[in-house]
């Protein structure tokens, strides 16, 4: 391969792990944005013995790389620096994007100031400032998220107290944060600091001094930001670096971390889980790393709190929250809201503490382990489509009922924690799974493409964390089971990853273990609840059937629930070699979708077919 091409493929590598398919690999971490800024009065970019040296200023900017660099003296053409532009020089040897602001003529060329920035800016603006030995200049750039301003004040004290005025009037003009930066000719004890800072807050350090280079006395270069748009942003770090040899001022550096803005914290609405007459699991998602909790009570007033908590620590570090409601009263309504500061930086003995979220609040209503009546909605095949979930949502939220049972193939193959999660909300936000509970059953679309098994930290299942379970409601107990994909383990497909066979293996110990136990044995109705139905499938592989049949021949279930095959049916008692009653649901086409209500009534146990229409298209009595 001759050089050129090898060129050609170390860029394109570096595009594409820099592009967003490649960002997709990381994008559970958290990626705070942290900003640099420098200031640096240049003195021409001439080092101690007056001669110009561009390489080490450009050194200096490279090694701490800010975001925008306020320089000072500057000449552009002058007789002085052998017309030569130093900001130029400079620009290219850094390639940052330069910014000149010229404050008067001098020497056959201009001298000024100058911003050198990362990325070009959406608009640039100049503002003359008073200077009785020299003319001064205010120059700023807005960029998308806060505005960068650079200034060399006056060394006369009226001048600098007089620009001040015009400084925060400019200002009060942006309402993205308002940066400043530069030599401001004056110490922290000043009059004119102490006034100054009853506006900006100085970011840069004033314990330590920036001039002269070599020895510093006094601190006169600072960078600061303007109060009333600065709320949003917190300082991360400062500091005053060492004489590199150039200018006879030292350069300083602020970094600064944008807050989230609270309405950006959480993804969505929460969605509640796996609730028993006791408990209940509030889950949510943020977008920043924060300490999230959740507070409720059978009223709005009086609170109680809870945390998702690892042996009595807050667990910060994750994006994905679980909280647990514990020791709640059944059959009584309760109220909770979502409650999370973000944290900006997370240290053994610091911590930097973002704005606070409070939401809405929600409400839900646990069952009694007596509770004879309820409501299930069942839904299975919606593969994400969105036409099909919107048109069921309409329906479904017009049928009060108690839970919904997503029985596989509604959250198909995600690739990133990103997509994972927009599956997970495009289902529980139309659904309102914020206030009324949902389970979630494995079929095998869940299983397919990378993040399948990160769906395990957005989902809470009755025997967590295997993905198949029991759980009662009321009288009434509910079994799901995981059939795996529906091809056999040793498929292609599956590169050896998969182990099914020994997964399967399992879960008829659960059979065996559940059948046993006095919830299943005292419970009035049983219902069966798999993704693949086993009976009445056209399948030729059915290994769920040949292991977990001759177990379910003897568990007296009413009821099993399935999908899968695209074509809703009901098959009675020995129509499909089957047990017990099944009925399969339908596919994820408008069209053809299924809305399954189960219904009980004391005693009666019913089950209805309605369409995406709400048109009941069969029932029966079981």
């Amino acid at each position: 391969m001759n050089t050129k091409r090898l060129l050609s493929t170390i860029l394109l590598l570096l595009l594409c792990w820099h592009s967003p398919l490649f960002s997709q690999i990381a994008d559970a971490d958290y990626a705070p944005v942290i900003r640099t800024i420098m200031s640096y009065n240049i003195r021409n970019a001439t080092n101690d013995n007056g001669a110009p040296d561009y390489d080490n200023v450009a050194t200096t900017i490279l090694r701490h790389q800010p975001e925008v660099v306020a320089l000072q003296e500057l000449d552009s053409i002058t007789q002085r620096s052998k017309h030569r532009d130093v900001l130029r020089e400079v620009a290219l040897l850094t390639q940052y994007f330069p910014i000149y602001g010229p404050a008067i003529d001098y020497d056959g060329g201009k001298y000024g100031l100058g911003l050198l920035c990362k990325h070009r800016p959406l608009s640039v603006n100049q503002i003359p400032l008073p200077g009785r030995e020299e003319a001064r200049t205010l120059l700023i750039a807005e960029f998308d998220d806060f505005v960068m301003a650079c200034t060399h004040l006056s060394l006369t004290e009226e001048d600098r107290m007089a620009s001040l005025s015009l400084i925060k009037a400019e200002a009060e003009r942006h309402h993205k944060p308002f940066l400043l930066a530069g030599d401001l000719n004056d110490t922290p004890k000043s009059d004119f600091i102490r006034l100054m800072a009853k506006d900006f807050t100085i970011l840069s350090p004033t314990n330590k001094g920036t001039y002269p280079a070599t020895s510093p006395k006094k601190c006169i270069d600072y960078i600061a930001c303007y109060k009333p748009t600065g709320s949003s942003i917190v300082l991360r770090g400062n500091k005053v670096l060492e004489h590199s040899g150039v200018s006879d001022h030292r350069p300083i550096i602020a970094s600064i971390q944008k807050k989230t803005p609270t309405e950006q914290m959480l993804y969505g609405k929460p969605y509640l889980q796996n609730p028993t007459p006791n408990s209940i699991n509030v889950m949510f998602q943020s977008l920043t790393r924060v300490h999230a909790w959740v507070e409720y009570g059978t009223d709005t007033l009086q609170l109680q709190r809870s945390q998702m908590e690892y042996s009595g620590q807050a667990v910060c570090h994750k994006m994905e929250h679980r909280v647990p409601l514990t020791d709640l009263q059944p059959g009584q309504k309760y109220y909770y809201r979502i409650c999370a500061r973000e944290i900006l930086h997370y240290a053994a003995y610091n911590k930097v503490i973002g704005d606070t979220l409070t939401t809405s609040f929600y409400s839900f209503t646990l069952p009694s382990r007596n509770t004879e009546d309820f409501t299930a909605i069942i839904l299975n095949d919606l593969h994400q489509n969105h036409t099909t979930i919107n048109s069921l949502a309409k329906i479904v939220n017009e049928i009060p009922h108690d839970f919904i049972i997503f029985n596989g193939d509604c959250l198909t193959e995600p690739a990133t924690r990103s997509e994972a999660m927009r599956m997970v909300h495009n289902i529980t936000e139309p659904f309102n799974i914020a206030e009324t509970p949902a389970y979630f059953v494995r079929g095998n679309h869940e299983i397919r493409n990378a993040y399948s098994a990160g769906l395990a930290d957005l989902l809470v299942h009755p025997e967590d964390p295997n993905t198949y379970g029991a759980f009662s409601w009321g009288d009434t107990r509910f079994v799901i089971l995981d059939c795996g994909e529906d091809k056999p383990d040793e498929h292609p497909v599956y590169y050896g990853m998969n182990d099914f066979t020994a997964f399967r293996e399992a879960q008829k110990d659960f059979l065996l273990k559940e059948m046993r136990s006095r919830a299943f044995r005292r419970a009035n109705r049983r219902i069966l609840v798999s993704h693949i139905p086993l009976w009445g499938s056209d399948d030729k592989y059915q290994p769920c059937t040949e292991l977990w049949s001759h177990v379910l021949e003897h568990a007296h279930f009413d009821l099993a629930l399935a999908g899968h095959t695209h074509k809703r049916a009901f098959h009675s008692t020995g129509k499909a070699n089957n047990p017990f009653p099944i009925c399969i649901g339908d596919g994820p086409n408008e069209s053809e979708a299924v809305i399954l209500v189960l219904r009980k009534q004391g005693k009666d146990l019913t089950l209805k077919m309605l369409n995406s229409k709400g048109k009941e298209l069969d029932s029966w009595e079981l």
